[in-house]
């Protein structure tokens, strides 16, 4: 069995200065057995709590998801949902942000953040997708440079890291100790590198 994969990534900021971030990995389909949306979604929860140490505590209540500081009541991030949906043997599952500490105030009813598994011939694809998110680090619609740099080697960087290694995590633990993934650059949507 082969044990390398990919994981296809882009991070960009949308002229709009909305961010988009979707990684992707492609899992042979025995390698994939008992994955579902739901079931990437729970995992995430459990990777984000685990990556941060604890710091970050994911809570799930009355329909919403909050990244909450540790020890605290304050949200990093606020979502409404999950949503569930299928498209013929594709399935998802989308948070709606709706607020958090690291959310533009006026943008709280924009971006959402989707789990998606999808079986094609062989493998069975899983996604992650973050869209429309306006970052309070951005300050607006017009961003200055600053402020593009400060977003791109903080927030931007830490959800990349901590989303490339969920992927590389659930490979190893699918795919054996010794499974290797390799990060390739893909391009779904056209905006500014970050």
């Amino acid at each position: 069995m082969d044990h390398d994969s990919r994981i296809a990534c882009q991070q960009i900021l949308r002229q709009d200065a909305s961010v988009f971030s979707m990684q992707q990995m492609d899992l042979p389909a025995e390698l994939a057995a008992g994955l579902s949306a739901a079931s990437l979604f729970e995992r995430y929860l459990q990777h984000i709590r685990r990556f941060t140490l604890g710091l970050i505590r994911p809570t799930c209540a009355q329909g919403q998801v909050h990244f909450r500081l540790l020890g605290t009541r304050l949200s990093l991030l606020a979502f409404d949902g999950p949503r569930a949906a299928s498209d013929g043997k594709a399935q998802s599952l989308t948070l709606a942000i709706s607020g958090g500490l690291l959310v533009q105030p006026q943008s709280c009813d924009r971006g959402e953040l989707t789990f998606s598994c999808e079986p094609l011939a062989e493998t069975v694809r899983l996604t992650l997708r973050l869209a429309d998110f306006c970052p309070l680090l951005l300050g607006s619609s017009k961003p200055s440079l600053g402020r593009k740099f400060l977003y791109r080697f903080t927030q931007a960087a830490i959800h990349k890291v901590v989303t490339l290694r969920f992927f590389a995590r659930l490979y190893r633990e699918r795919a054996g100790k010794g499974a290797c993934c390799h990060v390739v650059p893909a391009r779904w949507e056209q905006g500014e590198d970050i």
